[in-house]
């Protein structure tokens, strides 16, 4: 028999509180540190994976332009590493950003390889135009800085890859 698949749906406002705990799990390591009023003001961003009804990973899809997408704060319990959790967060995330009709998805990680085999693959430098940079350039989103790799606003203090999917 197999293990069940988990089940993937839009974030709730009541489940803010578990998107912290999957977080805190990580933060300083290889998720930047968010706090509440953050997770709460990007809950619609967010999406959950539950297992028996209890949320078990999370993820979310930031808009960046008009064609690009940021797959940002992938995370899974420890506990539930191996049971398809993260990719079934990554796959709905891919298809809400199809949905969305984005053309290519961001993302800044240390899990190259899960990453890797949703067709992600590494990249230099950022994939927009001038045009599109310097309107980015106007961004208040901590994000976007990490994104258009401006060191002086926002430091890649974690060391991780930068990988890009064309959809």
């Amino acid at each position: 028999m197999h293990p069940p698949a988990p089940v993937v749906r839009r974030a709730r406002v009541s489940d803010v509180p578990s998107l912290k705990d999957l977080v805190d799990a990580y933060a300083g390591r290889i998720l930047l540190e968010k706090s509440l009023v953050t997770l709460y003001e990007a809950v619609q961003e967010f999406w959950v994976a539950e297992l028996d009804r209890t949320v078990v990973g999370c993820g979310a899809l930031h808009v960046l332009w008009s064609d690009l997408g940021e797959l940002r704060t992938v995370a899974v319990r420890p506990d539930c590493h191996g049971k398809g959790v993260g990719h079934a967060l990554v796959r709905r995330l891919v298809e809400h950003a199809q949905e969305l009709e984005l053309k290519k998805l961001f993302v800044l990680t240390f899990e190259t390889t899960f990453f890797g085999r949703h067709g992600f693959v590494p990249i230099e430098g950022t994939p927009v135009t001038p045009e599109v940079y310097e309107e980015m350039l106007k961004s208040y989103d901590k994000g976007v800085a990490e994104f258009l790799d401006l060191s002086s606003i926002k430091p890649n203090t974690l060391g991780n890859t930068r990988m890009l999917l064309q959809l």
